[in-house]
Formats: C-alpha cells, structure tokens, sequence
C-alpha cells in the first residue's frame, strides 16, 4: 500500500508537467501546419516536449541548444552535401562534423545530439524530400517557443510551491537527524548519532533536487508576468538558500560525526549541549515552515540564536576536544541558516559571536582557538 501511495504521489507531483507538455505539442503542430502550412511539423511537437522535457530552471537553456544544434547540423549538412554528395561514407562524415562543430560551439549534450540528429535527417532525406531544412528549423523555433510560452503564460508554475515541494525533504532531514542527535548525547547513545549520520548521508538526490527547484523559480519568475513581482520577495530569497542549507548539511554532517565520538570517547556532556543541538533542529524546521508560508523567517532566526546562546553556556561549563567541535559546528550551522534567511555573511557572524557570549571555560585547553575563528 505504501508504495501504491508513493505512486500516485508521484503521479500527482508530474500532472502539471504532463497537463503542459500535452498543451504545448498540440499547440505547436497547430502552429505549424495550420499557421505556418508545414505539411509534416512532426518535430515541432517533439521540440515542445523535448523542451518541457528538461529539469525545470533548464528550459529556456533547452530550447536555445535545440535550435543552436538543428542549426548546425542543417548548415553542415547542407554545405558538405553541395560539396561531396550522399552516400555512406559522406553520412560519417557530415555526422562527425556536425557533431564536432556543436562540440566547439556548445560543448552541451543536447546541442551535440540535435547537430547529429538533423545531418542524418538531412543527409537520408534531402535527396528525397525537398526543402527540408526550413521545416526542421521553424519546427524547433515553433516547438521550444510554444513550450515557454505554456510555462510562462498559459499554464505557468508556482514558483514557491516548486521550492515548497523540493526543499522539504531537505529540511525534513536536516532537522529530523539533528533532533536525534540531540536525543543521543542527552542519552550518550553513540548508536542513535551513527544511525543520524548514516541518515544524513543520503541527501545527495534531494540536495539536487532543491538546487534544480531554485533554478525553476528563478526562470518561472522571470518568464511568467504572473510570477514576475515575486523574484525579489519570498522567491527570490527562498531561491539563494540553496548554497547556504547545504552548508549547514555539511556542517551539520560534522556535528554528527563529533557527536559520535564525544559519546564514544566519554567526554563531559553539559546538559546545555544537547540543548543546542535540539534548538538548532528546531530552527531548522521553523525556517521550513516560515519559507513554506512565504513568511519573513524572523522566528527561525530566533531560535537559530538561542541554538548558539545554549552552546556558549555548554562551552564555558565545560567540553572535551569533540564537544568543542560540535560547539563550534552549533555556530557554523547557525551561520549558514541565517545567510539562507536572507542575511549576509557578515550580518550573521556579527549575530552568532554576540549570542555565543564569552570564550572563558571552566576547563583548559578546549578549543578555544577553533571557535573564536568560527
């Protein structure tokens, strides 16, 4: 039943794309056979699809290497079929030309597979069926064209309902595995912060998905008038965080692992520890709420603070050589969700060094060096 429900999930994430990749073919063989009498527009079709086809935030790059590769392939096509002629070996030739050409030119997989698709089409073809390139060019133009011009106009995407859906998981995770860390160095159960590190591990496919998510908002909000007022508010905030939140799963994949061996090594836990660690994940779920809601995220910065007020007072209580490092990674995690809430570098060192408070300790030669530099 669970993985039924995870299918029509998925089903129900994509029906927007289908709903868009179905308006913009049908459109674009209208557009080329009944506007522009295209007697056979198979390709403009398969241009729109193509186009919607590619990771949101890249389509308006695809349709520009549609059109860059279609026409190469038709210039080295034609060229070299004035020159040599058809045939098998004058095939290899003008495929690897066109293809190396689009190489030069581009260097894009895409660009390079249209190149070599349309010298085939136009080597096979031309003898056969006159005045082919035109088609083939117009047809890319029509396809790609019509294809933004559903996402940006007729069907456009909610560009934070995209961040929404790609930065959950993310957040999920991080604040999920940093409140079981939390819970193990309250409990010093060294295998509850392994399972949170092995946990926080796998976050390289949603890490991807997020960055890919920022680069659809950013396009939706810049081809869409509908969406064109939202790139300098939550949007437009919510799309520079990428960078920043993976930081702090880096940062936070430190915590972790420090954390596991301050419990393994018996280092001092001052109570005020995991209650820096629990903060922090708390933060972290309030900035995925307050960015859900296109929010000033002003709550989760509080809380971010109270994370690094908790960890001075476990520092100046007193931490071994771990416990020192997942104070400082306490900071550095803090710092980063603060330049996601739209803060500068600077702005959120300044906060972080005044909640953390003073670097005296209770105990000698705890890394006081290390955290005074983070």
């Amino acid at each position: 039943m669970a993985t039924l429900r995870e299918r029509f999930r998925r089903v129900r994430a994509i029906g927007g794309l289908a709903v868009q990749a179905g308006l913009a073919a049908a459109l674009a063989w209208f557009v080329a056979h009944e506007l522009l009498q295209v007697s056979q527009p198979v390709f403009a079709p398969i241009s729109a699809v193509s186009t919607l086809a590619a990771s949101v935030g890249q389509r308006l790059r695809r349709t520009v290497e549609l059109i860059i590769g279609v026409t190469v392939g038709v210039l080295i096509g034609d060229l070299l079929l004035l020159v040599i002629g058809t045939g098998w070996w004058q095939l290899v030739l003008i495929v690897v030309l066109a293809i190396v050409v689009a190489l030069f030119l581009a260097g894009s997989a895409a660009v390079v597979t249209q190149a070599g698709a349309t010298a085939v089409l136009i080597t096979t073809l031309s003898p056969s069926v006159r005045d082919l390139e035109i088609p083939r060019f117009v047809d890319a133009l029509v396809g790609g064209g019509l294809a933004l011009l559903v996402t940006a106009v007729l069907l456009p995407l909610n560009p934070l309902r995209v961040l929404n859906r790609a930065a959950r998981p993310v957040l999920d995770l991080l604040g999920a595995q940093l409140g079981a860390t939390a819970d193990a160095l309250a409990a010093r159960d060294a295998g509850r912060a392994r399972a949170a590190r092995s946990a926080l591990r796998q976050n390289k496919g949603q890490l991807q998905a997020f960055v890919e998510a920022t680069q659809g908002a950013r396009e939706a909000s810049t081809l869409s008038p509908v969406h064109w007022r939202e790139r300098h508010g939550p949007v437009g905030r919510y799309a520079q965080a990428a960078e920043p939140i993976d930081r702090a799963m880096r940062n936070s994949g430190t915590l972790i692992r420090r954390s596991v061996t301050l419990i393994e090594d018996g280092e001092p836990v001052p109570e005020a520890l995991p209650e820096a660690v629990a903060d922090l994940a708390e933060a972290v779920r309030l900035l995925k709420r307050q960015f859900a809601a296109g929010a000033e995220p002003n709550r989760a910065r509080e809380q971010a603070l109270r994370a690094v007020r908790a960890a001075g007072r476990a520092y100046r209580e007193g931490v071994g050589f771990s416990g020192a490092v997942v104070v400082a990674q306490v900071r550095t995690t803090v710092s980063d969700l603060l330049v996601a809430t739209g803060l500068t570098q600077g702005e959120a060192n300044h906060l972080v060094r005044g909640a953390f408070g003073g670097l005296e300790t209770s105990a000698s030669g705890n890394g006081t060096d290390r955290l005074a530099s983070s």
